[in-house]
């Protein structure tokens, strides 16, 4: 695991060494740097290495082939890289080292970008070919590694992190307008976004080819659902979980791989849960295990924390060495610290659970194990059940919905601290995108604001440009990519194509790395994906009203009752209590009209009837102020 860092097609090869200086805490135990001079200029490329897989020397990079005619620099694992080598020796490769790193650089020799499809794991990729003059860059299926790229004259850089890339005189940290409506509309700016003018992330499953002209993308994989018409297996429910199981077993088991200690992230619910259980079974130590926890006087009122206790009673059963801690940091100080690691803005305070565990577990271990995507791959969101409720509440006359039940819920009370808090949290969801059609309802239900909103708060200079297209692109297009599978599958696939790499594993790959720890994710391992995708039907995904059904079927036994019992929770903080404690003074400051006309993104007028209709009580908006707060405190980090 590391950071890179590079360019081709520079007049100079300054700037390489101060890349490679901001991207040291995602590597702290060594760098490298190699620079080419040819027809197209200075190529650079630049690592910071987190040893994880072959400690010594013969591992570091950029490393090249024997001929010097490729060299790499690589950020991940493949975890499948043992056949792999296995099978390039056959072919007549000779290995130096003991890692992954060696045998994805003989690969890319062996079969060009074709390799990529030989691949399992987590990678962003950058090979130089000194013979062709040409750069490769690839990212992995899901984009649980980043990668940012920018245009430059006459040439072509890649980051990590997009701080990195403002280290070249070439790019201004500059704000792009349609990139910030889109933060204010959705929490996070959807890939291949990037808040910065002239930077882009690398789309998942995509790679890139520099030959000295424009950049070429080309997307090389893609999750596969069968049509809705298409008939079912006849496959039983226990049968398929037994097979699940199994995959999901050997998943853990390639993940574990490792010359490093590993640990886990552990909550109360089953995602996480089931990786520990498998660990745990597959390990002959004791497994780590990290829980955050909320406070109690910071839950109070909260809806949807987990109970750090029914962690450490499944650490306990399962025989874990485990470890909690509150989430009682001084957020106010931590804010600028996280903004300027999470590069982008993010509106999550889940970011805050990430980096403290991460940094608790830094302590004993190199590499951590996460039950993220177990959402999207196996239906675990209210939102995919919320679909179907809604499908019920058309059935209603029409003028029934507009005149008497929306008015109604809209205008409710949120009932906050109650146990009617998330009866009423349904009703004004209800109220405000239950009657849309199931594409425009799924993500509305996801948007914080829509346009309206969005163009309120915009200064007028920065209006048109902000809101010039569809805020819902992202989300339109990935729709469109599996417009003939069933409906849920649908949802799932829009999901891991926006919400889960822009939002998800960007702020769990940026809030690990800053603690100098990999993340690992087995419920994204390729394989196990596909074959969820091809052979789970929907209707073990989401039983009635019964999330990741199948996954229960398959881990109940494991995780134990107690687990499976758990009502889903979130991993975040408790906003609402931080905007009117601790967070009070920053948010009175950096939204305080003066500060936002000096900055000149706000209307000051506007935020103000935000803060007052926040303050009335009948509307929740402290997601929407923890958006500007966020925001804001990005700026002060990267633009002054």
């Amino acid at each position: 695991m590391c950071g890179i860092a590079g360019f081709a097609g520079r007049p100079s090869a300054a700037g390489l060494d101060r890349m490679t200086a901001v991207l040291r805490h995602r590597g702290p135990d060594g760098e490298g740097a190699r620079t080419f001079l040819g027809p197209l200029g200075w190529t650079g490329l630049a690592s910071t290495r987190l040893a994880v897989q072959d400690l010594g020397r013969a591992a570091e990079m950029p490393m090249s082939t024997e001929d010097g005619r490729f060299t790499i620099v690589y950020n991940g694992e493949v975890y499948n890289f043992p056949a792999l080598r296995s099978e390039l020796v056959a072919k007549g490769h000779r290995f130096r080292s003991s890692g992954d790193t060696e045998v994805v650089l003989a690969a890319y020799r062996e079969w060009g970008p074709g390799c990529l499809q030989r691949f399992n794991g987590i990678f962003a990729i950058a090979v130089w070919d000194s013979r062709e003059h040409t750069l490769f860059l690839a990212r992995d299926h899901f984009g649980i590694k980043p990668l940012y790229v920018a245009r430059l004259p006459g040439g072509v850089a890649f980051a990590s992190e997009a701080k990195a890339l403002l280290e070249l005189p070439e790019i201004e940290a500059a704000v792009d307008p349609g990139a910030m409506a889109r933060y204010l509309a959705f929490l996070w700016v959807p890939e291949p976004g990037s808040i910065f003018r002239g930077l882009e992330k690398l789309p998942a499953a995509h790679y890139c080819l520099y030959e000295g002209e424009c950049p070429t993308y080309v997307r090389w994989w893609d999750v596969r659902f069968p049509p809705a018409s298409a008939p079912p297996s006849g496959r039983s429910a226990s049968d398929v979980a037994a097979e699940l199981r199994s995959r999901f077993a050997a998943a853990v088991r390639a993940q574990m791989l490792s010359d490093v200690p590993v640990g886990a992230f552990l909550s109360a619910g089953l995602d996480s849960s089931s990786v520990v259980a498998m660990m745990a079974a597959e390990s002959s130590a004791p497994v780590r295990t990290f829980t955050v926890a909320v406070p109690s006087q910071g839950a109070r009122g909260a809806y949807g924390f987990d109970d750090p206790a029914v962690a450490a009673r499944t650490a306990e059963r399962l025989g874990c060495v485990h470890q909690s801690l509150f989430l009682d940091a001084n957020v106010a100080e931590l804010l600028p610290r996280l903004a300027w690691h999470l590069d982008d803005p993010v509106a999550d305070p889940a970011v805050f659970a990430a980096y403290l565990v991460s940094r608790a577990a830094s302590d004993h271990v190199k590499v951590l194990l996460s039950g993220m995507g177990g959402d999207e791959v196996f239906a675990g969101y209210r939102k995919y059940r919320a679909h179907y409720l809604a499908l019920k509440y058309q059935r209603l006359p029409r003028f029934l919905r507009s005149r008497m039940l929306e008015p109604a819920a809209a205008g409710m009370p949120l009932a906050t601290g109650t146990r009617l808090a998330p009866i009423v949290r349904l009703a004004k969801k209800m109220a405000r995108s239950g009657s849309l059609a199931p594409v425009d309802r799924f993500i509305a239900d996801g948007m914080r604001m829509n346009g309206g909103e969005v163009a309120a708060l915009l200064a007028d200079d920065l209006r048109e440009e902000a809101c010039a297209g569809d805020l819902r692109e992202a989300h339109l297009q990935a729709f469109d990519r599996t417009d003939d599978a069933d409906f849920l599958d649908q949802m799932l696939y829009v999901d891991m194509a926006t919400f889960m790499p822009s939002l998800n594993l960007l702020y769990s790959d940026r809030m690990s790395m800053a603690a100098s720890v990999e993340l690992r994710v087995p419920f994204l391992d390729k394989e196990l994906v596909e074959w969820v995708a091809a052979a789970v039907a929907p209707r073990l995904k989401l039983a009635g009203s019964t999330t990741k059904y199948v996954l229960r079927e398959a881990m109940g036994n494991a995780v134990g009752r107690e687990v499976l019992r758990q009502p889903k929770a979130g991993f975040g903080a408790p906003v609402d209590v931080w905007l009117r404690g601790e967070l009070a003074e920053m948010l009175g400051d950096l939204l305080s009209p003066a500060r936002l006309r000096r900055r000149g993104f706000f209307k000051p007028e506007a935020v103000q009837a935000l803060l007052k209709r926040h303050e009335a009580g009948k509307e929740d908006l402290s997601y929407q102020l923890w958006q500007l707060l966020a925001f804001e405190a990005w700026a002060e980090r990267f633009l002054g």
